[in-house]
């Protein structure tokens, strides 16, 4: 088994965390809101034998600094593309989960020359519709609330009661000790607020703010895109995933039966049995300047007949 320890590099000052295991063509693993590169460890050993993957903490998540500062989709892309230049990686193929999916495509939008392939777990910038919690967890004067929550006592008694009704059975344990571990990355300093920065960046109280969905058409032709949902996803609809598999002729979408909003902690073993089978199955995509320009300012909704999409559904 592969090591997946964490490592420190410093960029433009600040203390950026990424893991990294294997050998082989690069694969980057964009983590979501509440969550960081160790969890995406069971994923990146199962995909380590053949790839080099690489799994970075966004500034202000996990062990990365949390500075005051730019916490756009387009801060983070930057702040990956400087992590895989420092570390001598040009290319690569980008998986990301939830807001990890938007910072993955805004990458592609930003940096088309170094993308390889685009894998969209759960993700998010695909439509409006985003759970209560999340809009409003953006309204203001939530942070003293947050705070609340996150409490060291509080997410242990809340650890604790989700595990007793979890012996007696009961199904809503299984969600309160999710919550509890989602709230526990919010305790250090800094962390709330670059939490909430992040947050209202990408959604307000009506729902997601930034779309992809004016784009989506430049991945058609030219970037190999994977879309993986959890079936049980009660966080972003799955709607979301199937509506952007139409909208990306020739791309690719499997559902987990086992996974709802974190297929790469509910189910690892098929997440990463699909992102296996995609890279296994495409060549990488190169994409030049001069391409680029032309495919911007390229009107859509022509007449042109287009290749049918494929559809899949892992029941792994």
């Amino acid at each position: 088994m592969s090591d997946f320890l964490a490592r420190e590099i410093e960029l433009h000052g600040h203390r950026l965390i990424y893991r990294r295991a294997g050998v082989g063509p690069p694969v980057v693993l964009i983590h979501g809101m509440l969550n960081s590169s160790r969890h995406w460890e069971a994923v990146a050993q199962r995909l380590a034998d053949d790839f080099t993957v690489i799994a970075p903490d966004l500034i202000g998540h996990g062990d990365s600094t949390a500075p005051r500062g730019d916490y756009s989709l387009g801060a983070h892309a930057a702040g990956i593309r400087d992590l895989l230049a420092a570390i001598g990686i040009d290319r690569a193929t980008l998986v990301g989960h939830s807001l990890g999916g938007g910072v993955a495509m805004q990458f592609f939008w930003q940096f088309p020359q170094r993308v390889e392939r685009l894998v969209l777990v759960s993700s998010g910038g695909l439509g409006r519709e985003v759970s209560p919690l999340l809009r409003a967890a953006a309204l203001p004067g939530a942070s003293p609330l947050l705070w609340a929550v996150a409490h060291p006592r509080l997410s242990s008694a809340l650890w604790a009661l989700g595990g007793r009704l979890r012996e007696r059975g009961k199904r809503a344990g299984v969600y309160v000790e999710a919550f509890a571990r989602a709230v526990r990355p919010l305790q250090p300093p800094g962390a709330r607020e670059a939490f909430l920065q992040t947050l209202r960046s990408v959604i307000d109280v009506r729902g997601q703010r930034v779309s992809a969905l004016d784009r989506l058409h430049l991945l058609h032709g030219r970037m190999p895109t994977l879309i993986v949902w959890g079936e049980r996803d009660h966080t972003i609809p799955l709607e979301h995933g199937r509506a952007a598999h139409e909208r990306v002729p020739g791309s690719r979408f499997v559902t987990l039966p086992r996974a709802a909003h974190f297929p790469h902690l509910e189910d690892p073993e098929g997440l990463a049995d699909a992102i296996r089978e995609f890279l296994e199955t495409t060549e990488p995509a190169h994409i030049e300047d001069r391409d680029w320009g032309a495919a911007v300012t390229r009107r859509t909704g022509g007449t042109a007949p287009r290749p049918p999409a494929r559809s899949e559904s892992s029941s792994a």
